[in-house]
């Protein structure tokens, strides 16, 4: 999943872990309490948040929020 960055990098990331394909999941750009600009997302992302956000206990697992590497060209994950 391609999921565009806010022009200000963010410093975090939420993270939420497919239940049953190890390795697949979705992350979104977010402050340190997990609060997604959903503004700042592409109507892709955006849509692909709100599902793994209903998906939670079903497909998804809880969300993590980790810090993002400073580093350019930080990964997203599917």
């Amino acid at each position: 999943m391609n999921v565009n960055l806010a022009a200000a990098s963010p410093s975090f990331e939420v993270r939420f872990a497919s239940l049953y394909r190890q390795g697949s999941g979705y992350a979104f750009p977010c402050d340190g309490q997990g609060h997604v600009d959903l503004d700042a997302l592409t109507e892709e992302a955006r849509n692909n948040y709100l599902y793994a956000r209903a998906m939670i206990g079903r497909e998804i697992a809880m969300p993590r929020i980790t810090p993002v590497a400073t580093s350019a060209g930080a990964s997203q994950h599917h």
